[in-house]
């Protein structure tokens, strides 16, 4: 059986980049601007409060996860009233020791563990847009002992360390999604995946993105009328169907042309259309660029347009 969301996280490619520990005492409050890259801590010890921009605060106790899959402009505190400290995430280098806030001695009235990772996926941002705006989770130890791990791969010089880094941090944002309350998730993938109907549909576009799927093919795959299918996935998922199909198609394209040896016909059977000149047609509309010359493209690029539009 197909699963979107493993498919998802496998083609965002996630690469950790920095995660250190982090702590804070007395009065302390920091504020950092929109980051775009996502970002993510676990709370080791101790209390504090976090406010999102867009989101109710909350108060993260030991224990807790959060993951901010585009990182907006949040503020970071301590209980006591403090002014901010300004912060610009992509102007700061990231520190070669732990981060402290506040009272510079004694014991941190809180303890996490944090960083950011980056997508490479030039699909980042349309992908993104599919998750929670934050994920905070509570009492699910197993995630920060996740953090732990990665902190600690990325502090060592040894082979196989990148490859080992990109396993646990796809376990890691695995681990996270699943965890969430996805009945209460804004619309997007996980509250699709919620909804046994629409649940339905999306695995059978994932498990099978060659078949030329119609809306009441899809209806049948869900059990549903045509139009109470199309407003239930609206609703639940924020995209009409076929958006939801052709978006997934390109995204499975582009990384078929990344990897290179297909043909493009080939790639044209694999998503579904019926030859290629279909095919670069479809792509070229979507993407703004034929397939021949997106794969000429350096895939740096492609890195480097993930982060402008996450």
């Amino acid at each position: 059986m197909a699963d979107p969301l493993s498919e998802m996280i496998q083609l965002l490619r996630p690469h950790a980049v920095f995660s250190k520990g982090i702590s804070g005492a007395g009065r302390w409050a920091v504020r950092y601007g929109e980051f775009g890259q996502p970002g993510f801590c676990a709370v080791t010890e101790g209390r504090c409060r976090l406010a999102v921009d867009g989101e109710a605060p909350v108060v993260l106790e030991a224990g807790d996860f959060v993951l901010l899959p585009a990182t907006p402009a949040f503020t970071m505190s301590g209980f006591e009233p403090a002014p901010a400290l300004r912060i610009d995430p992509k102007a700061n280098q990231a520190p070669d020791r732990e981060i402290r806030h506040g009272r510079p001695d004694g014991p941190p009235d809180v303890s996490q563990f944090g960083g950011y990772f980056s997508f490479g996926s030039p699909d980042a941002g349309l992908l993104v847009s599919l998750l929670p705006r934050m994920i905070h989770i509570r009492g699910i130890p197993r995630l920060t002992q996740l953090v732990r791990l990665v902190g600690e791969e990325a502090a060592r010089e040894d082979i196989g360390r990148d490859l080992i880094l990109e396993r646990l941090v796809e376990i890691l944002l695995i681990e996270a999604l699943r965890a969430t309350s996805a009945k209460e998730a804004q619309p997007g993938l996980l509250r699709g995946l919620a909804d046994p109907r629409v649940a339905a549909a999306l695995r059978s576009m994932h498990g099978n993105v060659e078949r030329s799927w119609t809306i009441p093919d899809l209806a049948r795959e869900a059990g549903m009328s045509r139009s109470a299918f199309f407003d239930r996935f609206v609703r639940m998922v924020g995209v009409r169907p076929m958006e939801y199909l052709l978006s997934w198609r390109m995204a499975v394209a582009k990384n078929l042309l990344r990897g290179g040896g297909l043909a493009l016909d080939e790639v044209a059977r694999r998503i579904g259309y019926g030859s290629a000149s279909t095919f670069s047609t479809a792509f070229s509309r979507h993407v703004g660029l034929p397939p021949g010359r997106f794969m000429r493209r350096p895939a740096t690029q492609d890195e480097t347009a993930a982060s402008l539009q996450v």
